[in-house]
């Protein structure tokens, strides 16, 4: 025998059962079936009666104690004439956190945008220093062209000036 104490079945003769055996088998199906039925009719009207409830039917020991769980939740359909369309919603913990988030990020931007935030303090002396940087560099590269203008072309000088409607240099 093989390991296991699991016997092969490859080479054994295969069993088919007559016909007889079979109709035989069938016979006694078909009256258990009617038996069945004749003892449903008689019960349903008993059935009826007890089902009148609408309590759906319990398991168990639930029929006989009752029980109150308080954290059983039961669905409970309601009317469309009960539903109130108006009433705020209860919003989830998420939902709120969002909203929360989202304002406070409108109170940020706008008091940034007034400028009483430290960022905002920081961005505008940068800005200040970055506007007087270009405004020096402005003035030495006028100064410079002017220097320029004088020494290298004394006639574009005067054409400049005329045409571009400057102050004369001195």
């Amino acid at each position: 025998m093989p390991r296991g104490g699991k016997k092969s079945h490859k080479g054994r003769g295969k069993q088919f059962s007559n016909p007889e055996e079979i109709d035989r088998q069938m016979r006694a199906q078909k009256e258990m079936e009617e038996n069945e039925g004749a003892e449903r009719g008689s019960s349903s009207e008993s059935e009826e009666e007890s089902s009148s409830d609408d309590e759906p039917k319990r398991k168990g020991v639930e029929g006989l104690i009752e029980i109150e769980n308080p954290n059983r939740v039961s669905q409970k359909s309601k009317k469309v004439v009960e539903i109130d369309v108006n009433a705020p919603k209860e919003l989830s913990r998420r939902e709120r956190e969002e909203i929360e988030k989202q304002k406070a990020k409108e109170r940020y931007m706008k008091l940034h945008l007034e400028g009483k935030t430290e960022q905002a303090r920081a961005d505008l002396a940068r800005l200040a220093i970055i506007k007087k940087q270009r405004e020096d560099t402005a003035r030495k590269r006028e100064e410079l062209r002017k220097v320029r203008m004088n020494h290298e072309h004394p006639k574009l000088k005067h054409f400049i000036l005329y045409y571009l409607h400057l102050p004369a240099c001195k």
